[in-house]
């Protein structure tokens, strides 16, 4: 549909001619010439937030003159000015984790604005939207050339009611495409595909308008595609609901900080490396809710396939985004990518004529630098719990004994027999070692580094030890033609390396079941199993409950642990294993020079494979073509589903608000610590037949094999409540020592979460959580809301909230808090047998300090200062409303 613009812009309006064609464009020099501010410094994801704003100014869209001129404060207040703007992003990316719940609530939502006597034809989103189906495959197969074919068929077996499902929402929604199974990953199909860095659309008047790529994600990584000067991050799915309904993205404007990068990657060193090392730096920094710019000379020297690794670790460093500005480099890219040659003249054109491009004389004002000489990266991996625990390669053997010391609490040495093998069991040893992830199977220069490896270990005779579980799973199809055209993907299948499908896999924790044996080894013993992943994400629980501690590192260096099958090892210097004839290898024998990769990647990653690969993009396999669904506007909804349920939300909705109720005598459901990740919030992963899930299932006449994972099941409410706060490894401080989904109930006996909640709701109770610092950190995931809403939490109160989750509360409305004054749930005592009541709430105002009155279980009563999080004037209708997403119903139904 054409794009609306704002009317009173014409000052700033211009063309642009491009290979003989006229279009036009926001003009930021146009705007400094008018006297909007000096624009001139700004960094230029920066500036593209500024032409959001040039673009819907004056237009009916709440942006003002105000807001543009106040990008010119920015930069003369040293980069800081943190008005509040309503930004626009072009479009949303999904995955179908977090897309079906979307789907479902938008479904929810037709079925909503009927009952308000409303037309359900108004649903639809109002930008354009793309949906990967990437989360679903599981690891079912590996090591053998069947793994690809019996892992996509069981996929279609356990998700053939989701795909059902999200093919009806193909037909039913207007701009909602659905890229099928076995394609590849959304954050790689986005960058190597969907991107166009420069955006083209037509406006009211039929005139066609170019503007910088802009979206939002339902996934965190979603940052990836900054690597190709796309400003875009990951938001929950209610808050992408809401943009794709045309309510814009209520946000501060951010700090930059500028990280220079000089020098270049010594020999024998990866992107891998370099990003892991960006983590440590930014964590240790604090970026949380700013963007990070990378500038400097050693741009010039980094592949866009090195940027996109970093961009897409900004969830793991904090930031908002890690923004690359587009050069020559970006222009390379899109060409070797297949981009239309026009497209990729209106990029260079249009960057340069307004100011985007990055030179030799690019020097914009940041809010605050670092920077990296790149000629000082080491081989390095990250664990075994958080990205940011960066390991020197050659310190790896000594820090994994001072984490099973310290930390794990257990003594190394300890040999378990395995039934039926001629091997034991210890801690340290690798029992998953997966390529897998956007982060690194969108690099060509990290995979064929991890094929030589193979093809030089298969070459002396070696293979996997028979203990790890092995598996490739590319990020697009493109991987395996450019490995396939260097002959490389027979040396990967010679050491286990097998394709097991096109999919996020083992980093969003579907690395499906490790050999029965090996596992009751590890439980026997009580052992720290390992894994390593070319992933973006180790925290607990995640990838597999037989593994204690996860470790990220380069595809390359997975390739070599699963040769040397144990973290308990400096791969850097000792004996890895031995040849077919006897003698020792290390790893200097079997690692390629950085000519080897680039002679090959040069040769074989090429303009015609990505053309060929993309061609039927949305097209699918025979499987997906199959799968028929009925044309109609509303979800017949059926009762039987247990993936698919009419969730409650808009259930019984009035027309009106309500107002901002205090939170008085609420009980406390849990008392959590640091770095309480959603996935500790609501796991991804797997789930047994003793857990409320399971038993839900069993109930329902479901196997435990057919259970699948609860990303997959994020369509059924009821699921999804049973599993929040579900993580195998989540520790509930009111209890001792336990570790899963347990509080006390009512009566002061240890429960599940999920019945003590159910308790709690049945005698009107209202809940809160404690938390500690970075409350929420990790995926973009609303369930971890939406379950925290349905479990009948009022209220988080913690010392700090990552971003994304901070809005998805708000966006359920469920409020959060932050402890003011250095006091925490440990300065306070706090035991989880308190009362807690939270006033001044009926007449809040954005960032306000309230009172909260906590009554111990002695009868003593303190008062403490709390400050609401409800950030902006937008975000308090939203908790009137009950939610962004009734606020939106009900204004779509009035309209």
């Amino acid at each position: 549909m054409p794009i609306t613009v704002g009317q009173d812009t014409a000052k700033t309006r211009k063309s642009l001619s491009v290979n003989g064609k006229s279009i036009s464009y926001y003009s930021i020099p146009a705007a400094q010439d008018a006297g909007l501010g000096d624009f001139s410094k700004l960094p230029a994801a920066l500036k593209v937030v500024l032409e959001n704003m040039l673009r819907f100014e004056d237009g009916g869209f709440s942006v003002s003159v105000d807001d543009i001129k106040a990008f010119g404060e920015w930069g003369a207040n040293g980069g800081k000015n943190p008005r509040e703007i309503a930004y626009r992003p072009a479009r949303v990316l999904m995955q179908d984790f977090t897309g079906v719940p979307a789907v479902v609530d938008l479904a929810a939502m037709r079925d909503g604005i009927v009952g308000l006597k409303g037309s359900a034809s108004k649903i639809n989103p109002l930008v354009p939207v793309d949906l990967v189906i990437d989360h679903s495959v599981m690891i079912d197969e590996f090591g053998n050339p069947r793994a690809f074919q019996m892992n996509v068929d069981r996929e279609y077996e356990r998700n053939m009611e989701r795909y059902t499902f999200l093919k009806w929402g193909q037909t039913a929604f207007n701009n909602f495409r659905v890229v099928p199974p076995g394609t590849g990953i959304c954050h790689q199909v986005n960058l190597e595909y969907l991107s166009q860095t420069v955006w083209t659309d037509t406006d009211q008047d039929g005139n066609e308008v170019a503007y910088p790529d802009t979206l939002v994600g339902t996934d965190s990584h979603t940052t990836m595609v900054n690597g190709a000067a796309v400003l875009g991050w990951g938001v929950g799915g209610i808050e992408a609901e809401a943009a794709m309904l045309g309510q814009p993205i209520s946000m501060l404007i951010p700090e930059v900080i500028g990280f220079e990068l000089t020098g270049a990657m010594m020999e024998g060193t990866t992107g891998t490396d370099l990003v892991l090392k960006v983590v440590e730096m930014l964590r240790e920094k604090g970026v949380v809710g700013k963007f990070v710019e990378f500038y400097g000379t050693g741009l010039d020297k980094l592949p866009l396939a090195d940027r996109a690794t970093i961009a897409n670790m900004a969830p793991e460093y904090g930031a908002t985004c890690g923004f690359f500005p587009i050069d020559a480099e970006t222009i390379r890219y899109l060409d070797n990518t297949g981009r239309d040659k026009d497209r990729i003249a209106l990029v260079e054109a249009y960057a340069k004529e307004n100011g985007f491009w990055r030179d030799e004389n690019y020097a914009p004002i940041y809010t605050d630098t670092l920077h990296l000489d790149m000629g000082t990266i080491v081989p390095a991996i990250s664990g075994p719990k958080r990205p940011q625990d960066y390991i020197a390669l050659t310190d790896g053997q000594t820090a994994f004994h001072n984490e099973m010391e310290q930390n794990f609490k257990r003594p190394m040495g300890k040999e378990v027999a395995v039934k039926g093998e001629d091997y034991t069991m210890e801690s340290g040893k690798v029992v998953i070692a997966s390529i897998t992830s956007c982060t690194n199977t969108s690099n060509p220069y990290v995979m064929i580094g991890a094929g030589l490896v193979a093809r030089k270990a298969a070459a002396l005779g070696m293979d996997r030890k028979p203990w790890v579980k092995t598996s490739l799973a590319p990020g697009s199809q493109v991987v395996s033609a450019y490995l396939e055209a260097a002959d490389l993907q027979k040396d990967l299948d010679a050491v286990g390396f097998n394709l097991v499908g096109y999919g996020c896999t083992t980093c969003i924790g579907n690395s499906g079941p490790i050999q029965p044996e090996i596992s009751e080894a590890i439980a026997e013993g009580d052992l720290v199993a390992t894994s390593v992943l070319s992933g973006n994400r180790n925290f607990e629980g995640r990838i597999s409950p037989d593994v204690r501690a996860n470790y990220l590192a380069s595809p390359p260096l997975v390739v070599a642990y699963a040769l040397a099958g144990t973290l308990d090892i400096n791969l850097a210097t000792d004996v890895i294993g031995q040849d077919k004839d006897g003698n020792d290898v290390y790893l200097k024998d079997i690692w390629p020079t950085t000519q080897e990769v680039a002679d090959l990647v040069q040769k074989t990653v090429t303009r015609e494979a990505f053309l060929s690969k993309y061609a039927d993009v949305f097209k699918g396999d025979e499987k997906w073509q199959g799968v028929e669904v009925p044309q109609q506007e509303t979800y017949d909804w059926p009762d039987a589903s247990t993936y698919i349920q009419n969730p409650p939300y808009f259930q019984g909705m009035g027309t009106e608000p309500g107002t901002i109720s205090n939170v008085e005598n609420a009980k406390v459901l849990l008392m959590l610590g640091d770095m309480i990740t959603t996935d500790h919030i609501s796991p991804a992963g797997s789930f047994a037949e003793s857990t409320p899930a399971g038993k839900y299932l069993t109930e329902r006449q479901v196997a435990p094999r057919e259970f699948n994972s609860y990303g997959s099941r994020r369509g059924n409410h009821q699921i999804m409540m049973r599993g929040t706060f579900a993580n195998i490894r989540v520790k509930n401080e009111m209890l001792d020592g336990v570790e899963g989904g347990y509080t006390k109930g009512p009566d002061g006996q240890q429960t599940s979460v999920f019945d003590a909640s159910m308790a709690y709701q049945d005698a009107g109770t209202p809940l809160v959580v404690f938390g500690g610092e970075q409350y929420g950190a990790g995926s973009s995931r609303d369930w971890a809301a939406k379950g925290t809403k349905l479990l009948g939490v009022k209220a988080v109160i913690a010392e700090s909230f990552e971003r994304i989750h901070r809005s998805n509360l708000v966006g359920m409305g469920v409020i959060p808090f932050e402890f003011t004054g250095g006091d925490t749930r440990k300065t306070l005592n706090l035991t989880g047998e308190e009362t807690v009541s939270i006033t001044g709430l009926d007449s809040v105002t954005p960032l306000q300090d309230v009172p909260c009155s906590i009554t111990y279980a002695d009868g003593t009563v303190k008062e403490i200062t709390l400050k609401c999080r409800i950030d902006t004037a937008p975000e308090i209708e939203y908790i009137e409303h009950g939610g962004v997403l009734h606020y939106v119903l009900r204004n779509l139904a009035k309209s």
